[in-house]
């Protein structure tokens, strides 16, 4: 499917969720985000208050992947899930990386990038890395109150 299709829905069940695949490409950040929020709005959760901070959140997940995680002639896997309480996003790249993601420590100098896991750990309820063979699996839960 090409990331600008819209995906198979069949939404009579939970969870629900929405899987899309991405190329290695600086035009799969913005559609990675406009799925999300077209996933968030279709489940009737559009005005709801993390909505922004989902949506920051996969563009940040998405960036990450794609240069740190992709490798030329790959793409990445958003899936996005909601069961009723809590959304999870997941960023599944398939590159060969030995390195976890992690938020920088406090002395480490701040350069161009390095934010981004900042930005997800403050706005998420929680976060995580998982392993998948090739490359790894973050993620990000946001619970209703």
């Amino acid at each position: 499917m090409l990331s600008d299709s819209r995906p198979v829905i069949q939404a009579n069940e939970l969870p629900y969720q929405r899987d899309q695949f991405y190329r290695r490409d600086r035009r799969s950040v913005p559609a990675a985000r406009r799925f999300a929020v077209w996933s968030l709005h279709y489940w009737g959760l559009g005005g709801w208050r993390r909505a922004e901070d989902v949506s920051l959140c996969v563009s940040e997940l998405a960036t990450n992947a794609l240069v740190h995680g992709v490798p030329p002639g790959r793409g990445f896997l958003l899936r996005v899930r909601y069961d009723g309480r809590t959304v999870r996003v997941e960023v599944h790249d398939s590159g060969t990386g030995t390195g976890t993601p992690r938020i920088p420590d406090e002395g480490d100098e701040p350069g161009e990038g390095g934010r981004g896991l900042f930005l997800v750990s403050a706005l998420s309820d929680k976060w995580g890395v998982g392993e998948r063979n090739p490359g790894k699996v973050v993620w990000a839960e946001f619970t209703e109150p």
